[in-house]
């Protein structure tokens, strides 16, 4: 049972009923979606955690919760930033594949081996699954000072997976043999705090459905507009009410995504100019060293100050699923200019939560902690609603508005064409400089004198039954 965008009551969802999404208020049914409820530890600095059970007998590990990749992975041997790891030679169930997998974060990667194992959750679905596991045996900037988590849940889809889209991802099997609905939910609960403190911040992954008591108000559903990552489409910012102007395209180039992998919110580099351009220009502050924009330098106030009410407002406005419709979530400076460190006894630090990129807009963390996020991959949506635990001194730090037209707006913010990886740049290139040299040629044999070409006989006609023809490129 959800709450559907301008309905004045609750109303069942089409995906619910018999698929399972009421039965959160079902006492008797299979799925207790409150039995995982504050099932994440974390914070928006270093990521959130569930714990997982992993082989046989049991070995206790923390996995990171990242919607913008596709592969489970934990270490597989000791590394000075992990304070435990998965052996799978005590595991009676681990059965290696053999098979050598690499993955590349933006930021980080490591290296390991493709095996299956059992899993339990036990603030998770109830019962054992066999699930891929990636074995992490090298890493670099991958486990980092501080983390308290062991490995990674890549809850994003298999056209991410490593080495290949057939490495069956760890929901799509929990769909398949728990027979859950094709959905999950995501609540993370930092607003307000420091983003690197005592990593017990609460937060909530719900499997195979919606929990209500995770979210007040209406749940509004953009369109996920290709199933890699959970990639959207957005049609505007705002700063403190002012639209930034700029043109959509280029707020999803090459691409926007909710990854909850990702700490900040990432802009492209030309929104992130004119977004702190906004925000330097509406704040009530005079003079801002540059450094702070560029997440070079913390800026500090006396404890007893709060600095929120000296910045704007920052709104994403999102394609609604009728497409003549947008809806825009909002986060205030809480979320955004983020404490991080004391400095003695009167001193604050904060960092600026907001980021430039080179390749996409994410929706990470920094916004994230302001919602109950939903990923219904049956209806292939992303749903936002306001989470109850963002709040900072008692007060809201996030909002949902809607509907707006979208008639200021070009009626598609997406590129058509998308090159998901490198080497189909270099082959597109490749093949548009093989058709030049074709032209080139034939442009060459038109214009050579006829006395050049030869003469064919009837002997050398080409016909159908000519090898040319035979063995031309399918």
């Amino acid at each position: 049972v959800v709450l559907r965008p301008g309905s004045g009551s609750r109303q069942q969802d089409p995906a619910g009923g018999a698929d399972g999404l009421a039965l959160a208020s079902d006492p008797g049914g299979t799925l207790n979606f409150l039995a995982m409820v504050e099932n994440l530890q974390g914070d928006s600095g270093r990521g959130y955690y569930l714990e997982m059970l992993i082989g046989t007998p049991p070995q206790a590990l923390n996995i990171l919760v990242d919607t913008g990749s596709s592969n489970f992975a934990v270490a597989g041997v000791p590394d000075p930033d992990v304070t435990s790891y998965f052996d799978a030679e005590l595991s009676s169930t681990y059965r290696s594949q053999g098979i050598d997998v690499t993955v590349k974060y933006s930021q980080g990667s490591w290296t390991g081996v493709l095996g299956t194992d059992v899993i339990t959750m036990p603030k998770g679905i109830s019962g054992s699954y066999t699930i891929n596991i990636a074995t992490i045996l090298e890493s670099e900037n991958f486990f980092l000072p501080g983390v308290k988590w062991h490995g990674i849940l890549g809850l994003a889809y298999d056209a991410l997976a490593k080495p290949s889209s057939s490495v069956e991802t760890f929901f799509d099997s929990l769909v398949r043999q728990a027979k859950i609905p094709n959905i999950f939910s995501l609540q993370m609960c930092g607003a307000g705090l420091p983003v690197s403190g005592s990593g017990t911040n609460g937060g909530s992954l719900v499997l195979g459905g919606i929990e209500p008591s995770l979210y007040t108000g209406d749940i509004w559903y953009t369109p996920i507009k290709e199933e890699w990552y959970y990639q959207v489409e957005i049609l505007k910012l705002e700063v403190g009410g002012q639209n930034l102007e700029l043109d959509c395209r280029e707020y999803n180039a090459d691409k926007a995504i909710v990854d909850s992998g990702t700490t900040l919110l990432r802009l492209p580099e030309k929104v992130f100019s004119a977004v702190v351009q906004a925000i330097a220009r509406t704040s009530l502050i005079q003079e801002f060293s540059s450094g702070f924009w560029t997440g070079s330098q913390l800026a500090c106030w006396d404890k007893t100050e709060k600095p929120w009410s000296l910045f704007p407002k920052l709104s994403i406005y999102l394609r609604d699923e009728n497409s003549s419709r947008s809806f825009r979530i909002s986060i205030l400076p809480q979320l955004y200019i983020q404490p991080i460190l004391g400095i003695g006894e009167n001193l604050q630090c904060y960092r600026f939560g907001i980021s430039s990129s080179t390749n996409a807009l994410v929706i990470g963390a920094t916004v994230m902690e302001g919602f109950y996020v939903i990923f219904d991959r049956a209806q292939r949506r992303v749903g936002f609603a306001v989470s109850p635990c963002a709040e900072a001194d008692g007060s809201p730090v996030s909002e949902i508005e809607g509907p707006f037209t979208t008639t200021d707006v070009a009626s598609n913010c997406v590129s058509s064409v998308s090159f998901h990886e490198p080497v189909l740049w270099i082959a597109s290139y490749a093949l548009m400089s093989l058709c030049g040299i074709i032209l080139l040629v034939l442009v060459i044999l038109l214009l050579i004198p006829p006395r050049c070409q030869h003469r064919y006989t009837d002997n050398d006609v080409v016909n159908d039954e000519s090898s040319l023809v035979r063995h031309r490129w399918k």
